[in-house]
């Protein structure tokens, strides 16, 4: 769902940060798969379990057209090129000299077709990203020291800052002095690169070109800084105007055009998630969530909620205007729609994940934590799909770390019951990620000495045990993952259920032994995970500790009697044998 990508990183690998657009902050559940479900994830922009995600800018969607990355000749390429830039841009192509004809010249990306007229977001967008991808390249070619290669793409990427500017100016109000002045340095540094990287062409001597190459990259950083100074700027007052035109709306339809703008521009990075909640933002769209003009568009907005509340600014301006109790009322009011409960659980599963430290202090989440943990119960009791179900078991499962009284609430609610009745649901717990939330909500529960009796009463031990049985379909990295994490996390439960010794008998008498001394000492069991392997020894000695006549001597003095660490050694390093 939308968890987005953050952290400061840049899509540059050359010197200097040269850009706005990041990675999105961890805030992903997992890493979607193909199916819906995975999908939702995707969309809400959650990282329950540390997997990397979000989307670049080389990926965005632009109304009525799309990005075209072709393969061509140098001389398509300058052809295609002379569309986005003006004549005086022409001649400093033609003064640049032949376009090289080196192999990586036939790799270059040429975005085909310009900005929408008047479309002033758009063109922000689609010249950032090229930009930002020369600023990469030409960091690439300078760590070679190809310096042809250099100077030929220096001389493009002023062509490219020089139609940004003249483009934007064109179709955007009147530019700020501070954007002016930053214009007029970055055009400034754009012309000392390309004279520089020409006098690097002439120079032979070695020393002198290693001097000469500090400069270069200094001045590359430089560069870098101001355009990323620039965008920002241009960017922030396009998301102002947009911010401003949805709280002053009262038109549906324009409202409902202009929050899927904003909703695009989250997908973009957590940068873009910074101005959005700076510039009111998550005002804007609670204002839209409190009218009742506009329930169609509940949905829309919380999706876009969520994407904002990625980064810490988000959750900050949600606290401040009661959008805690605002999502309450939405998740138990039985008139709105599945698919709006559905999203407004997509922003609990945001604001409470673990994985964010600053959403650690939502005090007033506190206060509706029960209302809202009863009616998420309640919509996965209730969920018509699976991605409904994900999304409310997801924020179920965040709140189980978020405050142990929620463990207390879900035991008194017969959430174990709920869960295990829904995994025989395959229209609404189907894929690894679903069972990945349930078993987590199991294991934060297995703390509770009350759990055990619910577990063994509703069959449980038998579906912890399908658990340390679950394989991906698809094989893709983000499915694998999320079946480790299954694996992992019923290891555990087992581990904290066997104090009972109800458990351990039970577990004993399913064979359970047999599966985690299998995990143990075959990796492809596990995908050579050894977060898994960790919990399967702890689960193992727990029930050895109650059960030890179920096991072999060799295991026993393997996997048992030995020090944890020796042990996980032994296991880490064992081969597989095929005999």
């Amino acid at each position: 769902m939308r968890r987005p990508p953050g952290n400061g990183e840049t899509v540059s690998e050359g010197p200097g940060s040269w850009s706005l657009w990041g990675r999105h902050e961890p805030r992903r559940l997992c890493c979607a798969g193909p199916d819906r479900c995975g999908q939702a994830l995707l969309r809400i922009g959650i990282n329950m379990m540390a997997l990397p995600g979000g989307r670049h800018l080389d990926s965005i969607p632009l109304p009525g057209q799309r990005l075209h990355l072709m393969q061509v000749d140098s001389v398509q390429r300058w052809m295609e090129d002379l569309k986005l830039m003006t004549e005086c841009e022409c001649m400093c192509v033609l003064q640049a000299k032949p376009i090289s004809l080196e192999e990586d010249a036939q790799g270059d990306l040429i975005l085909a077709g310009g900005p929408g007229p008047g479309d002033p977001l758009q063109l922000l967008l689609k010249r950032g990203w090229v930009i930002s991808t020369e600023l990469r390249k030409i960091g690439q070619k300078l760590a070679q020291d190809r310096w042809a290669r250099v100077h030929s793409m220096s001389v493009r990427l002023t062509c490219h800052a020089r139609s940004m500017v003249s483009e934007y100016s064109a179709v955007s109000r009147n530019s700020s002095q501070e954007m002016g002045q930053i214009e007029k340095l970055l055009m400034e540094k754009c012309s000392e690169l390309s004279a520089v990287t020409e006098r690097c062409l002439q120079v032979e001597n070695e020393h002198v070109l290693k001097s000469m190459k500090a400069c270069v990259s200094e001045t590359l950083s430089t560069l870098g800084e101001h355009f990323g100074q620039l965008l920002e700027l241009a960017l922030t007052r396009e998301v102002q105007a947009l911010v401003r035109k949805i709280d002053a709306s009262d038109n549906i339809y324009t409202t409902e055009s202009t929050t899927g703008n904003l909703f695009s521009l989250t997908q973009e990075g957590a940068p873009l998630c910074r101005i959005i909640a700076k510039e009111g933002g998550v005002v804007a769209l609670f204002k839209v969530c409190r009218q009742d003009t506009f329930r169609c568009l509940y949905p829309q907005a919380l999706r876009t909620l969520a994407s904002i509340c990625c980064v810490e600014e988000g959750v900050h301006q949600l606290e401040k205007v009661d959008g805690v109790l605002c999502l309450a009322d939405i998740l138990t009011d039985d008139s709105h729609s599945e698919a709006t409960r559905a999203e407004a659980a997509a922003v609990v599963a945001q604001v409470t994940s673990p994985h964010l430290p600053f959403t650690q202090h939502l005090s007033s989440f506190l206060e509706s934590m029960e209302e809202i943990v009863t009616a998420l119960l309640k919509l996965c009791q209730e969920a018509s799909s699976g991605e409904v179900f994900l999304l409310a078991s997801a924020a179920l499962a965040n709140i189980t770390f978020f405050d142990t009284m929620a463990c207390e609430m879900l035991l008194q609610l017969n959430a174990i019951r709920v869960l295990l009745e829904a995994c025989s649901d395959k229209q609404r717990v189907d894929t690894p990620y679903t069972r990945d939330q349930i078993v987590t909500i199991l294991a934060n529960m297995s703390v509770l000495e009350q759990c055990a009796s619910d577990i063994i009463q509703e069959n449980g031990v038998q579906l912890i045990m399908g658990m340390l049985s679950e394989k991906p379909r698809s094989g893709t990295p983000a499915e694998v993952a999320a079946c480790e994490r299954v694996q992992q996390k019923a290891a555990v439960t087992l581990a904290r259920l066997s104090r009972d010794p109800d458990v351990a008998r039970e577990a004993v008498r399913l064979s359970c032994m047999s599966r985690l001394i299998e995990l143990c000492r075959s990796p492809s069991e596990r995908n050579s995970s050894d977060a898994v392997l960790v919990a399967c020894l702890a689960a193992l000695r727990r029930l050895a500790s109650v059960c030890p006549e179920g096991l072999q001597d060799s295991d026993f003095q393997q996997l048992v009697q030995p020090r944890l660490v020796d042990s996980f050694l032994l296991c880490s390093n064992m081969e597989e044998s095929f005999v």
